[in-house]
């Protein structure tokens, strides 16, 4: 692959990776990446999100710095060295990790042990990884062992979320810990890490399953489900995801987690997937045994899951779900097709004659979302079909045209109209996941192969456990 850096102004520098694009033509791609970690407002990039069309301090809450934590590894994979060195340093003299977060924003950011396994001998990530690993440890503290989802990393208190039925625990949150516990057991030698998540899968395996179904909500008394609101979106998603992920880390060796998926994907099938009056195939919501026709943005990480799960079985199976990916990630394109802006909106809806599109005003924003073009990286390696390409040129472009403000890029209050309002606020993920999927969905395959390679649920590369393999990065 070629690189070309230019700079392009006062602390605004893009990366433009020559890429073919198949019957499209051979252009540049405007990376993005610095253009939106760096701007003239130095203490904003300190923030969980930030604002990013103006310079006024932004209190985000929870974990501290994790603009700068979610973007290491972005900024290496890119060869922005500067940028790399100044982040690497702000962590090791800067990153407050006794403050009050979420339990799970804290893990799923925890790049510094995706960046030591990309940089051997950075020694400073390991060792911020597995401190701020044991502040999390408290959490667990409960009759079954399922973390609380609020945790002090100060004082070790932890707690419900207030809104959380009847003060349950989250499925995407809990269930979005293995990858990175596991990992941390690898990194320090030290089992608890690993013990505590493999306990949470005994918790799940051992409660009953509506319908085969896994609900959002778990209580961590009595390890009951509260209610049963089923989502592979918002509440539920990452769990599925982290399932057939810790079985390809594991280098295909964790057959449990590989049942667990295979199970709940055919429950999913079975009652979610639907397929519209127009020939869109989505993935509905489940509560309580009524199906609610709606799709949100975080549902369409899920092409990319099930043709990476696709890849490693049988043949026909393989065809059934590669094909089964392949319409889930075109409805997802859809619904930015759908929208003057080309961008999609946070959830959309297949009723009342309603298909791929926002019905209600409360679902019509983007925040700079990466579930799209994650799915695009995936069907695209997998299959390298041009069209995947293609589709994320066209997410470049429109977040060049309705994104990109003076001081980095914006998330947009309604996708339906030509001259939409931003929101001010550069998110962390757009860092971590967004530009990073869409760097990596026009470099060479051998950029962090899939064989070698895991991405957690924030796109943070995890090393494949071979027991050959020795963690290199292939970004040279």
């Amino acid at each position: 692959r070629a690189v070309l850096r230019t700079e392009l102004g006062r602390g605004c520098i893009w990366v433009c990776t020559v890429v073919a694009l198949g019957p499209i033509q051979t252009s540049p791609l405007l990376g993005l990446g610095t253009a939106a970690y760096l701007s003239s407002c130095r203490i904003m990039w300190r923030q969980k999100r930030v604002p990013s069309s103006h310079c006024s301090v932004c209190n985000a809450g929870g974990l501290r710095g994790a603009t700068v934590v979610d973007a290491l590894d972005t900024l290496y994979i890119m060869e922005l060295e500067e940028e790399f060195q100044e982040a690497k340093t702000w962590v090791e003299k800067s990153f407050d990790l006794n403050v009050v977060s979420q339990l799970l924003g804290v893990p799923i950011r925890i790049t510094e042990p995706s960046v030591a396994a990309l940089v051997p001998g950075e020694w400073v990530f390991k060792s911020k990884a597995l401190e701020l690993g044991e502040k999390l440890l408290p959490a667990f503290n409960t009759p079954t062992g399922i973390p609380r989802g609020v945790i002090n990393l100060g004082s070790g208190m932890s707690w419900s979320w207030g809104w959380a039925s009847a003060g349950s625990s989250i499925l995407a949150e809990f269930g979005t810990l293995h990858l990175e516990f596991l990992h941390l057991t690898e990194l320090s030698g030290n089992p608890v890490f690993a013990e505590k998540v493999l306990n949470i899968r005994k918790v799940l395996k051992r409660v009953e399953k509506p319908q085969g179904l896994y609900p959002n909500f778990l209580s961590p008394v009595t390890g009951n489900w509260v209610q049963h609101h089923v989502s592979i979106g918002g509440l539920g998603d990452s769990f599925y995801e982290y399932l057939i992920k810790s079985w390809l880390m594991s280098d295909k060796k964790d057959s449990e987690a590989k049942k667990m998926y295979d199970d709940a994907l055919e429950a999913i099938e079975k009652h979610l997937v639907k397929k519209s009056a127009g020939g869109l195939t989505y993935i509905a919501e489940w509560r309580g045994g009524i199906l609610d026709h709606k799709m949100g943005h975080l549902a369409c990480f899920s092409g990319g899951m099930i043709a990476l799960g696709a890849e490693h079985g049988g043949e026909e199976r393989k065809q059934h779900y590669m094909d089964l990916a392949a319409e889930i990630t075109n409805t997802c394109h859809e619904s930015y097709a759908r929208s003057d802006t080309k961008l999609g909106p946070e959830a959309f809806r297949f009723d009342a004659g309603t298909e791929a599109m926002a019905t209600r005003l409360s679902e019509r924003y983007y925040i700079l979302r990466p579930e799209v073009v994650e799915s695009y990286v995936y069907m695209w390696r997998l299959t390298h079909d041009v069209k995947y390409r293609q589709w994320g040129w066209e997410v470049v472009k429109a977040l060049e045209k309705h994104c990109r403000v003076e001081a980095g890029f914006s998330g947009i209050r309604d996708v339906y109209t030509t001259v939409p309002t931003h929101d001010n606020m550069q998110q962390s993920f757009f860092l971590a996941e967004t530009l990073k999927y869409l760097y990596l969905l026009f470099c060479e395959d051998d950029v962090l192969s899939l064989d070698d390679w895991v991405f957690n649920t924030e796109a943070h590369p995890l090393p494949v456990n071979h027991s050959n393999f020795k963690a290199k990065a292939s970004v040279q």
